[in-house]
């Protein structure tokens, strides 16, 4: 059975020059980058030209770029040396969408003396950004907001948020980790201070990611250490991966334009075929301001999680909005923001797309996801009622 994989935002296949470009430092080119004979410092040198293409992915001065584990790794380091920066200050501000990396690590802060704002949104995922702005205080230490929501696909104006906070002495992070490789990103223009990517979402593998930091912002590491990234980062270097990054941040410039044209396509057609064959679907998200690979549509009065099982047999990968925990169904924290109906919360699907995918596939998944729905609702008790007694 071939795999139809429409998962991209929860991870992405490494793409094969990537894994051409890391083999030789799994293999061959094994020394340590910090050592002084030639045989490592030729591995420094690699991860240097990696570093370059990474910032080139978004327009930031090679220095700027601090290669970590993940993007979680790059979130908190973000966020604490913000706190840390600035001990004087409790307040920080985030949205009630970020993905759990910044989610669960505020409400960690809100336990720990800090005085934690969320920034709501409307029903579309738009971002309150009056809201944000009336609550900046000069004892404000950072404002993380997501470039782009890995559940709806909806852009945040970033560029408008950073003009707002520049000069008033409040630090400002995006977790950019959806919206790189997706979306033009440009550090400089925006003029934001710190901004996390994760290699496992642009086709490099699992285990690396990077942060950018700004030119002047005041930096307190995370990870203890050694003398790596500049002392800013401790912990030897994860060099086949890094240099995997940097071949995945070339090929991301060069395929913005097909992500963006092609892909983008592609999610129409899907979206287009799913609305109008399923009947009670919705589209969650601002129609246009999205990502150009991802659809989340909720199918009501189903469960999301016997949708995938159905997909699964069928080679389909895709995501569910709603998550089972000890036995009791919790709609996501982000359907519940956009206050997606209850009997839609829990039957919501994110596709996801990437350069990989093809218009077979959206076809094929158009022509069988009815089936699939026409079928479950044929079972459930809440379908043929016409409402949904879960409370």
């Amino acid at each position: 059975m071939d795999i139809i994989y429409m998962d991209n935002n929860a991870t992405t296949r490494v793409a094969p020059e990537v894994l051409d470009a890391m083999l030789p430092y799994l293999k061959d080119f094994y020394g340590n980058a910090s050592s002084m004979h030639s045989f490592g410092g030729s591995v420094g040198r690699e991860i240097a030209a990696a570093r370059e293409k990474v910032a080139a992915l978004i327009n930031a001065d090679p220095g700027e770029i601090i290669f970590t584990s993940c993007g979680t790794e790059s979130d908190s380091t973000a966020i604490n040396a913000a706190i840390r920066s600035n001990p004087e200050k409790k307040h920080i501000i985030t949205t009630r969408v970020e993905h759990p990396a910044i989610k669960n690590m505020y409400e960690y802060l809100a336990k720990n003396g800090y005085r934690v704002t969320w920034v709501p949104v409307d029903k579309e995922g738009v971002l309150d950004l009056g809201y944000l702005y009336s609550h900046l205080s000069e004892d404000t230490a950072i404002v993380s907001v997501m470039w782009a929501n890995n559940e709806s696909g909806v852009i945040f104006p970033i560029n408008e948020i950073a003009e707002k906070l520049r000069n008033k002495g409040i630090v400002f992070h995006s977790d950019a980790v959806q919206a790189v490789g997706k979306l033009p990103v440009d550090v400089k223009q925006t003029g934001l201070d710190m901004l996390s990517i994760s290699g496992h979402k642009i086709h490099a593998p699992k285990g690396i990611g990077a942060l950018y930091v700004k030119k002047g912002t005041k930096f307190s590491p995370f990870m203890i250490g050694g003398h790596q990234e500049k002392n800013r980062r401790g912990g030897t270097e994860n060099v086949a991966s890094i240099i995997g990054l940097g071949r995945a941040g070339e090929l991301a410039n060069n395929h913005l334009e097909e992500m963006n044209s092609r892909v983008r396509a592609m999610r129409d057609r899907l979206e287009s075929g799913l609305l109008q064959n399923i009947p009670k679907a919705l589209l969650n998200g601002k129609k246009d301001e999205r990502l150009p690979n991802t659809s989340n549509i909720s199918f009501e009065y189903i469960e999301g999680e016997a949708i995938l099982l159905m997909m699964d047999q069928l080679g389909i990968c895709a995501s569910s909005g709603s998550a089972c925990t000890s036995g009791s169904l919790e709609p996501s924290h982000v359907m519940r923001a956009m206050g997606v109906p209850f009997t839609a919360a829990h039957g919501s699907i994110r596709f996801s797309l990437s350069t990989y995918n093809t218009e077979k596939e959206v076809e094929f998944v158009v022509e069988n996801l009815p089936q699939i729905i026409d079928r479950l609702r044929k079972m459930s008790p809440f379908w043929k009622e016409g409402a949904c007694n879960l409370q």
